[in-house]
């Protein structure tokens, strides 16, 4: 099933939602072992591997952040080439002083924020895409 291209209807269609519990990033040697951890996300670079998941998890694993997370799902299936969404979410959030770290997977785009700003982002996204 090919995902949407349109960036209006992408905007109008992304139906952002709220994913319980916080998240934090981390980074940790190539072979670190995850002891069977849930993660919600890993990029490896040269400097190490990066780590998204659940803030308990890497306290469990004793794991350093700097920050703790929010995580928003864009419930829309943008196709990879489609072209400006990211571009119009992280304009949206920049505009209420919102940081964001956007995370593409095969089917949505996820957007993490700082938790002090969850509600502000949602409701942010959610006018976005009634404009």
């Amino acid at each position: 099933m090919a995902g949407e291209k349109n960036l209006t209807r992408l905007i109008q269609e992304m139906e952002p939602s709220l994913e319980p519990g916080a998240f934090v990033f981390c980074t940790v040697p190539a072979n670190f072992d995850l002891q069977n951890r849930a993660v919600v996300a890993t990029f490896m670079e040269k400097e190490g591997k990066t780590l998204v998941l659940a803030q308990r998890e890497a306290d469990q694993l004793g794991l350093a952040y700097e920050m703790t997370m929010a995580w928003i799902t864009l419930n829309v299936h943008s196709a990879l080439e489609a072209v400006g969404l990211t571009a119009a979410v992280a304009n949206a959030l920049a505009a209420k002083n919102i940081s964001c770290n956007v995370i593409a997977g095969y089917y949505h785009d996820h957007i993490f924020i700082p938790q002090s700003d969850a509600d502000l982002a949602l409701q942010t996204l959610l006018a976005l895409s009634k404009a």
